[in-house]
This record gives structure tokens, C-alpha cells and sequence, in this order.
């Protein structure tokens, strides 16, 4: 307990269990739509995107403008034409994703070398920086996790249809390319402002993992949702707490402790499915 209150004595892990919980929070939502619609790894793809956008405008200091606001606008423009791509060409939609995705780390790889004095930044990007989550950066967490459950709330119903039967919502007069898009469009956002903590290459594992997790034991939307979220939001706190008891990466813990969720909800299932065979 002394530990933990030593811990949040520190602004920066205040700032860091703020935001990051927020980050964790919209990542679970928005992943459970993006599991069931069989888009979870637009997640990868993006944060790769991410990190080479960063790692361009880090590079080139434009306008001395913070890299995250010249590379969030490109990595949703990216979301949308990854959407557009996997939905109206011939191209699968996995294979799009790994095109643009290997070719954006490239990009970012290329540039990172190549210009001195970006290691720590472009360290921090790909691998995560617990302490790199400033007070703006926080901020930004609050607003999104904002929009994200108000959108959830007032579109409830719609996000369900589209998530669900994409064909009979559009049927039924719903817009589902629109939400398909909002959906997009926020988990472009979230990838973004969560690369700083948890790194382009374990950020998709927010929106993976707690989808998965909790779908081992729910099957309503609204209750694997629910249970998307707590788990997201536990495992995250878990993590940061092992990553500053025993000084190891943040985004790492925070993945380990996810698959170490997942083990014990798939393990929680196969008994409950053993005693239902045994009734």
C-alpha cells in the first residue's frame, strides 16, 4: 500500500493512469465492434501508420507543431481509405492492411535512422513512454473518451445493426458506411494518443484482447462490452502498477496481463461449459 501511494505521488502517474485508462476504456469499446466485424487488425495497421507519420514529422519539425497533431489527421485519413480499400477493392482486406502497414514502419524505420537525434522520441513511439504522457496528452484522453461513450450511448442501436448485419441495417434505411466511418474515425484517434504509452507495436492489443477475453464467457453485445471495458480498464491498472513495482515496460505488462486475462476467462468457460454438460 505504501508503494502505491508513492506511486500516485508522482504527476506523471497520475497523468498516466488517467489518461491511459481512457485510452484502455475506448479501445475496449471500439474493439468489440471491430472483433466481431472482423477489422481488429486495422489496429496494427494504423498504429504502424501512426509510427511512421510520427516519425516523418518529428524529423522535419514542422511549424515546431507537436508531431501527434500533424500525424493524428494522417492516420485517420488512413482509416478511412484502409475502410474504403478492404470494402470496395479487389484487394482483401488483411492484405491491404499489411501492405500499408509494413510499408508505413518502413517509412518510419527509414527515417528514424537516418536523422540524428531521434532515438529517445522515436523509442518512445515504437516501444511506448510511460513518462512521455503529458498534461495535453491527458487531455486529449478525457475528450475522446468523451465523444466515444457518447457516440456508444445515442448510437447504441445502430452501431449493434452494423456491427451485426451490415446488410440488413442498410435495409433498414440505416447509414451503416457512416458508422462504419465513426468507428474509423475514433480508432484512428485512440491508436494515436495511445502509442505513446503503450507503442505502435503493442497498441492493437487494447482493442484486441478485452473483445476476446470477455467473449469467452458473455454473448450479448451489450454484456461483452461491459465486460470488454472492466477488463480493459483492470488490466491496464495491473500493468502499471507491475511495470513501476518492477521497472518493466509499461505496454509489455500491460499485454501480459491482458493474456493473462484471457487464459483465466478461457479457463473460467470450459468449467462452466463442463458443468452445464455434467447437468
Amino acid at each position: 500500500m505504501d508503494q502505491l501511494i508513492e506511486m500516485f505521488s508522482y504527476t506523471f502517474m497520475v497523468r498516466a493512469l488517467i489518461g491511459g485508462a481512457l485510452v484502455s476504456l475506448c479501445a475496449a469499446l471500439l474493439g468489440v465492434s471491430l472483433v466481431l466485424k472482423r477489422y481488429s487488425m486495422i489496429g496494427d495497421g494504423l498504429s504502424h501508420v501512426g509510427f511512421g507519420a510520427l516519425a516523418v514529422t518529428t524529423a522535419a519539425n514542422i511549424a515546431n507543431l507537436t508531431p501527434i497533431v500533424i500525424a493524428m489527421p494522417i492516420v485517420v485519413v488512413a482509416a478511412f481509405f484502409l475502410l474504403r480499400l478492404s470494402e470496395n477493392s479487389k484487394i482483401k482486406g488483411d492484405s491491404a492492411i499489411a501492405l500499408i502497414s509494413t510499408a508505413s514502419l518502413a517509412v518510419g524505420i527509414m527515417v528514424a535512422t537516418m536523422s540524428k537525434g531521434l532515438g529517445t522520441d522515436i523509442n518512445s513511439y515504437l516501444f511506448g513512454s510511460i513518462i512521455s504522457m503529458s498534461e495535453s496528452d491527458m487531455w486529449l484522453c478525457i475528450v475522446l473518451s468523451a465523444i466515444v461513450l457518447l457516440v456508444f450511448v445515442f448510437f447504441y442501436n445502430k452501431i449493434f445493426a452494423v456491427t451485426f448485419d451490415e446488410s440488413f441495417a442498410r435495409a433498414t434505411g440505416i447509414k451503416a458506411g457512416v458508422y462504419n466511418m465513426i468507428i474509423a474515425f475514433l480508432t484512428a484517434l485512440t491508436i494515436v494518443i495511445g502509442m505513446k504509452m503503450m507503442g505502435s507495436l503493442l497498441i492493437s492489443s487494447l482493442i484486441i484482447f478485452p473483445a476476446m477475453t470477455s467473449m469467452r464467457i458473455f454473448k450479448s453485445f451489450k454484456s461483452v462490452m461491459i465486460s470488454s471495458a472492466v477488463v480493459s480498464v483492470v488490466c491496464f491498472f495491473v500493468g502499471l502498477v507491475i511495470s513501476y513495482l518492477y521497472s518493466t515496460p509499461t505496454g509489455a505488462s500491460i499485454v501480459i496481463v491482458n493474456v493473462a486475462a484471457l487464459i483465466i476467462f478461457s479457463a473460467a468457460a470450459f468449467c462452466i461449459n463442463k458443468l452445464r454438460l455434467a447437468k
